[in-house]
């Protein structure tokens, strides 16, 4: 027995090889490789219909005899085999693709005429699809214009169907209104089965070599930005709904974020309280809790350095809550949330994209815009001759507010809001003294005409700019870290001029020497004059220092001196779904997309005839190998000594190299001549020197 055991045990990995070699060949090929309908009527895979129908008319003459009639379950088989290969697109999809989408006819048909005769078995079985696709405004592929191969300037997305399929003519309402949500983000086509040079290249392919679509029809396969072959497209394999689907191509193929809901418990601290003071919040309201629209997602991620998107869900008994705090009336509405003490800009009903889009466009702002490195430009208060007026303006003016967060700016910031929206643009309408009215209309038509800008300024973050132009000896109150509880917002006016002269004339001359070089590049083209205001926060004051300070700059000749400012620091530079609040993102698409692509090629192989081979061939070459192994070790070598003999061999070996060292040691001692300190040998004889050298 324990023979018996150790053998088994030895020859256990090719065991389990053949076993495993039988079980494929017996149980996993066959369900690989079914039955099809043309071994049903007897004839060879890919006949013509024309065999068909004769394989059929022969099978049918004999069920005219009691003896011929076929049993139930066979005769629908039979049925079903001619009706699906008789149409020339269901035989077209199910020869190429092997799509057979109404097989489960045959069970259902089955149980409903169990035990009755086959003259009671209504036909035809199968109900011929009607395909109608109608107005639509995607583009139709054919082999001959094939634009997401051409066209790699936008991703796409591509619906294949076939004309003889139910599935894609139920799921064709469905595309209209997808396309419609992907518009102004991808490019949607549709492509029928019947450009089937196409079909094959946007099929996937088993390692038989058949073609298939793992989900059958309708497939959806994405092109995305860039891509241009076959090798670099991307299949959906979810469920075949509208959310479902523009889920999958905005986040998967456009890398767009979702935009969260909130309720109005979370929506104050875990979404106002956290985005940025200088970003306007969006909320979206919404009665059916449907997720953004890709294009909405296009904008959140193209403005998100501007402003925070939020959905919340609108309920009727929440209508005091959002009354008070947005003056939002009903759902679907939007609300742009700007600086504390600011009416939101709120918008009722539906919008279209383009309206969406010019809508963010005009509020993604606040009331006083923050100046940062993305909007000093935009803003006109860059000292690198950028100005809202345009080029051709020769001065212009920046007046910013700076400070660090907290309170003492945020009631700065309110007073400055209120000092610049109601009386420089207001104040010429009301009654007031000549004075004030001049005053007026000096900041009225510096601001309309776009050469006076209100902004700003994050003392702590933006520190060299800041102690750069309030540079004084209490300049630390409000500029860099805070080293004490004093907080100090300070207003200060900046006055850009163009060089109208160094501008027309332009002479290439050679620098004189290399520290002219270096200091053409370190200053910046326009002119900075910097006034700070040191007055108290009466309106008229205020208004009274900005507008002598526009009209001095207008009107006297001031010397033009140009110096480098320093750079603004890129405030959130990096999105935040890029910063790791990996929530945005579902956590485990990228794990589950691979566990079920793994899955998904070990299936397909499975279908593999050569692995049943492969395997009894391991079996076979293993087996071998254990034999020879085993074999050798249990029949020694005759000529082999044995161990007692290979002992007195290896001592009788040593001590003849031991003696045959002696004698050679002996041999070369003999032979050796006497060194100088040895005794003087017999016989010896001295020379005598000569007493002269010369002889």
């Amino acid at each position: 027995m324990s023979s018996l055991a150790s053998k088994i045990k030895a020859y256990s990995v090719p065991l389990f090889l053949f076993s495993l070699s039988v079980f494929y060949q017996l149980f996993v090929l066959p369900r690989s490789f079914p039955t099809s309908h043309y071994d049903v009527l007897g004839i060879k895979r890919y006949s013509p219909a024309e065999e068909v129908k004769e394989a059929y008319e022969k099978l049918s003459s004999k069920w005219n005899s009691d003896a011929g009639i076929p049993a139930n379950s066979d005769f629908i088989e039979i049925q079903y085999a001619y009706e699906l290969l008789t149409n020339p697109l269901w035989k077209r999809d199910y020869d190429i693709f092997g799509i057979d989408e109404q097989v489960h006819i045959i069970d259902k048909i089955n149980l409903q005429y169990a035990g009755e005769s086959i003259s009671g078995i209504d036909l035809p079985l199968l109900d011929v699809t009607t395909f109608d696709l109608g107005d639509h405004t995607f583009n139709e592929f054919t082999s001959q214009d094939f634009t997401p191969m051409s066209d790699s300037s936008k991703p796409w997305l591509v619906l294949v169907y076939s004309l003889g399929s139910k599935r894609c003519a139920q799921f064709f309402s469905l595309w209209k209104e997808i396309a419609a949500l992907l518009d102004g983000v991808a490019g949607v086509g549709i492509l029928e089965l019947g450009e089937l040079q196409l079909a094959i290249s946007l099929a996937e392919r088993k390692p038989t070599g058949n073609f298939f679509f793992r989900s059958g029809l309708p497939s959806l396969v994405a092109f995305p930005l860039g891509c241009k072959t076959s090798a670099c497209l991307v299949r959906f394999e979810g469920d075949l709904s509208i959310d479902a689907v523009t889920d999958w191509f905005a986040t998967t193929v456009l890398g767009l974020p979702r935009i969260l809901y909130y309720s109005k418990e979370s929506l104050g601290q875990n979404f106002l309280a956290k985005s940025g003071p200088h970003k306007v919040k969006a909320i979206f309201f919404s009665k059916t809790g449907e997720r953004a629209t890709p294009f909405v997602r296009q904008t959140a991620k193209s403005y998100w350095a501007y402003t925070s998107f939020a959905f919340v869900l609108w309920r009727e008994e929440d209508f005091s809550v959002w009354w008070n705090a947005f003056e939002v009336e009903s759902a679907p509405a939007i609300a742009f949330v700007k600086d504390s003490g600011v009416k939101p800009v709120v918008v009722h009903g539906l919008v279209n994209n383009s309206e969406f889009l010019d809508l963010v466009e005009k509020n993604k702002q606040q009331e006083l815009p923050q100046l940062r490195s993305v909007t000093s430009m935009e803003l006109g208060c860059d000292a690198r001759g950028h100005s809202r007026a345009g080029n051709d303006t020769i001065s212009w003016y920046c007046v910013i507010l700076a400070g660090r967060l907290g309170p003492e700016l945020n009631k700065m910031r309110e007073v400055s809001i209120f000092y610049f929206n109601f009386f420089v643009f207001k104040l010429s309408v009301i009654e007031s003294s000549e004075a004030d009215k001049e005053q007026s209309l000096v900041l009225t038509g510096a601001f309309k005409g776009k050469r006076l800008t209100f902004a700003w300024l994050d003392g702590e973050a933006q520190e060299k700019y800041c102690s750069y132009y309030i540079h004084s000896e209490t300049s630390y109150d409000t500029c860099g870290p805070r080293r004490d509880l004093v907080d100090v917002p300070k207003l200060f006016i900046v006055r850009y001029k163009r060089n109208a002269s160094e501008d027309v004339i332009k002479v290439d001359t050679k620098p004189k020497n290399i520290f002219n070089v270096f200091e053409d590049e370190n200053m910046d083209p326009a002119s900075q004059l910097v006034a700070r205001y040191n007055g108290s926060d009466e309106i008229s004051q205020i208004m009274q220092w900005m507008s002598e300070i526009i009209s001095d700059g207008d009107t006297r000749n001031l010397p033009f001196y140009r110096s480098k400012t320093p750079a603004l620091v890129p405030e959130d530079s990096d999105p935040i779904w890029s910063r790791g609040a990996q929530s945005i993102f579902s956590k485990s698409i990228g794990i589950k997309q691979r566990i079920y692509n793994n899955f998904s090629r070990i299936y397909d192989y499975l279908g593999d005839p050569r692995i049943g081979p492969i395997l009894l061939l391991g079996a076979l070459m293993s087996f071998g190998t254990i034999w020879l192994i085993r074999s050798q070790s249990t029949h020694p070598k005759a000529s082999q000594p044995s161990q007692s003999n290979a002992k007195d061999f290896r001592m009788t070996y040593s001590t003849i190299v031991a003696r045959r060292g002696d004698r050679e040691k002996y041999r070369a001692k003999k032979d050796r001549p006497s060194s100088l300190t040895d005794s003087e040998p017999k016989g010896a004889y001295q020379i005598p020197l000569s007493d002269s050298e010369s002889e």
